[in-house]
């Protein structure tokens, strides 16, 4: 025994590690071993050595924990007695404790350390929660799991696959969410008060400033890839049972109870909350109500952070599906929604989908709501990621009868000069989305057809412009629709696709001659249809389209002329075949003939 103590780490044979283990777990009098064991969970060890410390210290401390005083760094530590402190048995298990906790900061380390292989991070991961499950005298043992967010968080290096065994095997448990709620809310909050203390005292020196921003954008990610892959409450009717981590479940309300009542009325019912604490359980209903609300902590206080570009996409990408549904009150998302809304381009395009939903289910207000979404009206937009649920929204924004016809003109008008300059796709869109303005508003059916004599009182009265036919007096420049002079101008552009060189679309134009007035005879375009066009589906529709006149090879006549008279009056396009250039070229040669033959006389 005293030849293996003797021994270096470093020098220790595998079977020598294992008898230490041994001794530790069969008698208190080899509690040296503590310390060798504790030696070996290194990220520097070999992981045989590793698992073998893992397992002797995991069983020893498991039938220990119970019996340890508080961490030192424990808020609910009581105080003790000089008289109690002076017992060996307290300085010994209070020992332990300081032992318990250092072997908690090893496992950590151990695995958020990028050495570390993945099936020993693993195994590490599954002993650290058996921690947290049984730690805290049956209840879970929140203060090391927060230890361990906090040190995935604020790694400098990503722990990828440590987030994704956690949220893969422990996420399905509620009481993990639950806490892991709270954690994030706590570094959430951590992280903006740094955030704001180094802007305070930034300027000095630039190296340092830019190493603070990457470690701030990192951590960040870390926190995003965690509250986003918790999956939503199952069964939020208040009915379904929810399967636990820890037995105990949630906590209580009683330490908010415990609070207000005075010392005397702690002591009358002392007795009585030792009774009634085996039956104080949460219904389903209580959980899903305290859930919902540390979600919703949670989410506002990561939303409140500096978040880089492409996560801002990723969030507002999944906020309409994935968390306004699941928030105690969405309307407290506004703000962050509004000033995203403002950004302008494609943030302002992901941003609109859960706008909508929050002015439409939940009574949020936004006066410049369509003047904000006439300038997103742009040629990127035709080619933008999320174009199809933009133009899904676009056409939900405009069925309001309520629209006033400045504002249904101006849109109109808008998409009808887009026509020109994007792809065929998006003409196949603009069409629908006119089509259904022009059906939903009848008092906008002027700008399909308008003679030159056709003026309004704003026309006649405009006595400093000459009357000039064919000026078009919308202004595409104008970002507010009030000021386009929409309701002067006409849908020209889209008569120019009539001719336009994709059939699809020539033919998906005609659909505009009917009289969309008469609602009974017409219907709605469904926009879905078209939003998500691109070169490829309409090769793939004109492909599979039956036709049933096939184009020939070859002329059933053989044309006369390169071009038709009837579309170049004045002019005629004779080849060298013709019957008339045969004639010119025989009295040509006979006039030549006749002059040599004078010559030759």
């Amino acid at each position: 025994m005293a030849s293996i103590l003797a021994k270096k780490p470093k020098k220790m044979k595998l079977k020598e590690l294992k008898i230490l283990g041994q001794q530790l777990l069969s008698s208190r009098a080899h509690i040296n071993n503590l310390p060798l064991l504790l030696g070996f969970i290194s990220p520097s060890s070999p992981p045989p050595y590793v698992l073998e410390s893992l397992l002797s210290l995991q069983s020893f401390f498991t039938t220990v924990l119970a019996d340890l005083p508080p961490s030192q760094s424990s808020k609910k530590r009581p105080r003790i007695d000089d008289s109690a402190k002076q017992d060996p048995e307290f300085i010994y298990r209070t020992w332990l404790r300081s032992k318990f906790d250092e072997f908690v900061t090893l496992l950590i380390e151990v695995l958020i350390s990028p050495d570390t292989e993945d099936a020993l991070r693993e195994i590490l991961l599954d002993s650290f929660m058996e921690f947290v499950k049984l730690g805290n005298g049956g209840s879970f043992y929140s203060s090391i799991y927060h230890k361990l967010l906090r040190s995935i968080v604020n790694s400098p290096t990503p722990v990828d696959f440590l987030s994704e065994l956690l949220a893969l095997k422990y996420f399905k448990y509620i009481d993990v969410r639950y806490f892991t709620f709270i954690s994030l809310e706590k570094l959430a909050k951590a992280l903006d008060t740094k955030d704001t203390a180094d802007d305070e005292t930034a300027g000095g020196d630039g190296d340092s400033g830019s190493q603070s921003r990457e470690s701030m954008e990192l951590s960040i990610h870390k926190i995003h890839y965690i509250i986003s892959h918790i999956p939503p409450l199952e069964g939020n009717d208040g009915k379904s049972e929810y399967e636990m981590w820890s037995g105990s479940g949630l906590p209580s309300n009683e330490e908010h109870d415990k609070k207000k009542l005075s010392k005397a009325q702690k002591a009358e019912d002392k007795g009585w909350k030792a009774e009634k604490q085996t039956n104080n359980v949460l219904s389903p209903a209580s959980i899903a109500k305290r859930m919902k609300l540390k979600f919703t902590k949670a989410w506002i206080s990561f939303l409140r952070l500096p978040i880089p570009v492409n996560v801002y996409k990723e969030v507002l990408a999944t906020l309409h599906q994935a968390v306004i549904p699941h928030l105690s009150n969405p309307i407290i998302l506004c703000d962050f929604l509004t000033k995203s809304y403002d950004i302008g381009g494609v943030v302002s395009v992901m941003a609109l989908s859960s706008l909508f939903i929050l002015m439409t289910q939940h009574g949020l207000e936004y006066p410049n709501f369509y003047e904000k979404l006439y300038a997103l009206l742009s040629p990127s937009i035709f080619m933008a990621k999320h174009r199809a649920k933009f133009f899904q929204l676009l056409d939900s924004c405009l069925k309001s009868p309520l629209l006033p016809a400045y504002l249904a003109a101006a849109l109109a008008k808008k998409l009808s000069r887009l026509s020109i300059c994007v792809p065929p796709s998006g003409e196949l869109v603009i069409i629908a989305l006119i089509h259904n303005l022009l059906r939903r508003h009848p008092s906008i059916n002027c700008l399909v057809h308008k003679e030159d004599g056709d003026e309004s009182e704003e026309d006649k009265n405009d006595s400093g412009s000459e009357k000039r036919p064919g000026i078009d007096h919308f202004n595409s420049e104008e970002s507010n629709p009030i000021k386009s002079n929409a309701m002067r101008s006409s849908l020209w552009e889209i008569d120019t696709l009539r001719h336009h060189y994709c059939p699809p679309v020539s033919r998906f134009v005609l659909s505009l001659e009917n009289d969309l007035t008469v609602r009974s005879k017409t219907t709605e375009m469904d926009i879905k249809d078209f939003s998500s066009g691109s070169y490829a589906t309409i090769f793939g529709d004109e492909i599979r389209r039956r036709v049933k006149q096939v184009p020939l090879a070859f002329y059933k006549a053989t044309p006369t002329s390169l071009f038709p008279e009837s579309e170049f009056c004045g002019w005629t396009f004779k080849y060298e075949g013709s019957n008339e250039i045969k004639e010119q070229k025989t009295v040509e040669e006979d006039d030549a003939s006749t002059k040599r033959q004078r010559i030759e006389c």
